[in-house]
């Protein structure tokens, strides 16, 4: 078997085992066994438990899909240009479920490199996007603000939705037009966002706590 396939064997069975028992219940001996290879082998491509973990995460993540859409967007209205981020966004979360319930459960007790790891990689996400509505800005489609938080502010809004639905049950007791969702989501930060569009809140002011 060449190096890289083996690689991706391991890969894939870490992913299905972390799915199934999470980072702190999988252990290399089990996620080797599920690849087909001596647990030997995979410490030839991943020295660590954790070194594994971030490149899982990395590889089935939204990130790669977001970076392979930035070239894709760029010349496309700025709405429909979300509106293939929030689609594809939404899909991955879909596919990755069973995961995300597993690591927001058991984060708190992870050892800080994991911690570290998983930060580093949200941070990633949100630069990554944060670059897209920088050029906007360049291009002076939108109006100013920082980048970065409007790239929090955007997928935080469907990942809100995301957890409702899938972890709150919340589609069983009404079943989401996700068409409708991510139209209207879209026209919401388009509103905010949108260079001379009209804004319905007054500009941010420092506010005085009293101490």
């Amino acid at each position: 078997m060449k190096p890289k396939d083996t690689r991706e064997k391991i890969l894939q069975g870490g992913l299905s085992l972390f799915s199934e028992k999470g980072y702190l219940g999988a252990t290399t001996k089990e996620i080797a066994k599920r690849a087909g290879v001596a647990e030997l082998t995979l410490f030839r491509h991943f020295s660590s438990k954790d070194k594994l973990f971030e490149e899982i995460i990395k590889s089935y993540s939204f990130l790669p899909a977001l970076k392979g859409l930035l070239p894709e967007i760029k010349d496309l209205e700025y709405s429909e240009a979300l509106k293939l981020i929030a689609a594809k966004f939404l899909e991955r979360l879909s596919e990755r479920r069973q995961l995300i319930r597993i690591m927001h459960s058991e984060i708190q007790l992870y050892p800080s490199k994991v911690k570290n790891i998983y930060h580093n990689f949200i941070d990633e996400i949100f630069r990554t996007l944060a670059s897209y509505f920088h050029e906007m800005q360049k291009k002076g489609v939108l109006r100013k603000f920082k980048p970065e938080l409007g790239a929090r502010a955007f997928l935080g809004m469907f990942f809100s939705y995301f957890n409702a639905q899938e972890f709150m049950s919340y589609k069983k007791y009404r079943a989401p037009d996700e068409e409708a969702v991510i139209e209207e989501f879209v026209a919401i930060f388009i509103g905010g966002t949108f260079k001379g569009g009209k804004r319905s809140v007054n500009p941010v002011r420092k506010i005085k706590v009293k101490q």
